[in-house]
């Protein structure tokens, strides 16, 4: 069954989920496994691409958008359609993804803006009505 682990961030600056994302993924890459990110836009999944470039100095995280023609890269970032099964589903956007029981574990990033808690508190209700395993860790700001 898949498991779940909300990070609710203490950082309320802007872009603090992006740059969060980036250092989970850099993390799970670096475990060896494979990692989808869910972005609620295109101009999200854009955003995200660059961070992923920059978000560290001297940082090398290997990644692809879905659809280009790199996207077998271990990290891939996607808004639209169904990715294949991946180990580890980071989702960015405001809704539960259709498709996130195909991986192994589902994180949920929820920092201090007041729509994004709204949108966490609702995903985090529809999973554990439906009995999955859930973990919440809460991240100081840096």
């Amino acid at each position: 069954m898949t498991e779940v682990d909300f990070y609710v961030l203490g950082d309320t600056r802007p872009q603090a989920r992006l740059r969060f994302a980036c250092r989970l993924a850099e993390k799970a890459w670096r475990l060896g496994h494979r990692i989808h990110i869910h972005t609620d836009s295109p101009d999200q999944t854009r955003e995200l691409d660059t961070l992923l470039w920059t978000f560290q100095q001297n940082s090398f995280v290997p990644h692809a958008v879905a659809g280009s023609d790199q996207d077998e890269s271990p990290i891939v970032i996607g808004h639209d359609g169904e990715p294949e099964a991946s180990q580890v589903l980071i989702n960015l956007a405001a809704e539960v993804p259709l498709f996130f029981s195909r991986f192994e574990r589902v994180a949920e990033l929820v920092d201090g803006d007041e729509q994004v808690r709204k949108n966490g508190r609702r995903r985090y209700g529809f999973y554990k009505e439906r009995g999955y395993p859930l973990r919440t860790h809460e991240i100081k700001a840096r």
